[in-house]
């Protein structure tokens, strides 16, 4: 039996820690307000982000970070991408130095374009190498009513995360290792602005034949700049590329898919994340990834389309046109 902290109460951190609980570990689950905390411990209940789950007994919801995290064995930072910093500014003085970490956030730094893991090592004294990353086709409400489903966890040292991939693996969920920690957490992020873009184009009204050109060439757009920044190629290939790309390109429980609807119907971006109780991390990746490619010089038409949508204001009817209407090239 493991000593797990998860920190961050939102869905993917609350169906991670009722997952481990109820595969017989210690789990404490870690929400920043303390308000949140009381309501679940009093509900058995989060209300907020799943509210058809019911949280096991012997689940432990605190916002005290020192006693969630103390003499954990393993942490898993699920901080949405835009907080995570802020928060372990507050919180990494309580971070058990023998710790495993786990980044289950699919997200880019804006500012600096770091992967989560990135931000993390910042804070456990450089420990990039060892801290590794959760990602792929995952909706968290299905995780947790049972529906079967494969993860990659990655590192760099992929014996750190034998035992970690052991530790998750259990009933539903199903996890596989790759050392490729740089390409797992790109497709990760990445595939969120693909995702605004396929959204947009099933709100203006536009049928599959869009839907899959756009997943295609999105995956070779993130592919690319995956590639630019030390990813292997095959990574984009598997769950945490691919995977990940269609499920949240097409599925209905994807937020940045429905901010793209939204969008797509003539929403402002503000109205429609004002409207969500959950954080679309999409919208913060677009801005990540635009800045990335153009200094990296790898061609993101998408990305940028997005990007001129949501920053500029351009009309969504607009961008698709201008995407159809570039120089014709070989695929």
């Amino acid at each position: 039996m493991w000593k797990i902290a998860v920190l961050g109460a939102g869905s993917w951190g609350t169906a991670l820690a009722v997952h481990s609980s109820l595969a017989g570990h210690n789990v404490r689950l870690w929400a920043r307000r303390q308000l949140a905390a009381d309501a679940m411990s009093r509900s058995g209940k989060n209300a907020d982000y799943l509210p058809r789950c019911e949280l096991p007994e012997s689940l432990v919801v605190s916002a005290d970070a020192e006693a969630s995290m103390a003499d954990a064995d393993l942490v898993i930072s699920v901080i949405p991408s835009r907080f995570l910093r802020s928060v372990w500014d507050e919180i990494s003085y309580a971070f058990p130095a023998g710790a495993h970490l786990v980044s289950a956030t699919k997200g880019l730094e804006d500012n600096t374009g770091l992967r989560m893991s990135q931000v993390l090592s910042e804070y456990t004294g450089g420990r990039e190498a060892s801290i590794m990353a959760l990602s792929g086709p995952s909706f968290a409400a299905e995780l947790v009513e049972g529906h079967p489903t494969a993860v990659t966890l990655a590192c760099a040292n992929l014996e750190a995360a034998e035992s970690v991939q052991a530790c998750l693996s259990h009933g539903p969920l199903r996890a596989y290792r790759n050392a490729d920690i740089i390409g797992v957490e790109h497709g990760g992020a990445l595939k969120n602005a693909i995702a605004i873009a396929t959204g947009i184009a099933d709100g203006l009204g536009f049928g599959t034949n869009s839907r899959a050109a756009l997943i295609t060439r999105g995956l070779k757009e993130l592919t690319g700049l995956a590639v630019a920044r030390g990813a292997r190629p095959a990574t984009l290939m598997g769950l945490a590329g691919l995977g990940d790309l269609v499920l949240t390109c097409t599925g209905s429980l994807s937020r940045n898919r429905h901010v793209g609807v939204e969008l797509g119907k003539g929403r402002s971006l503000e109205e429609i994340i004002d409207s969500m109780q959950m954080v679309a991390e999409g919208v913060e990746t677009v801005l990540a990834a635009f800045h990335l490619g153009r200094r990296l010089e790898v061609k993101m038409p998408i990305t940028n389309e997005v990007y001129a949508i949501l920053k500029e204001g351009k009309p969504a009817r607009a961008a698709i046109e201008d995407l159809m209407a570039r120089t014709l090239v070989e695929e």
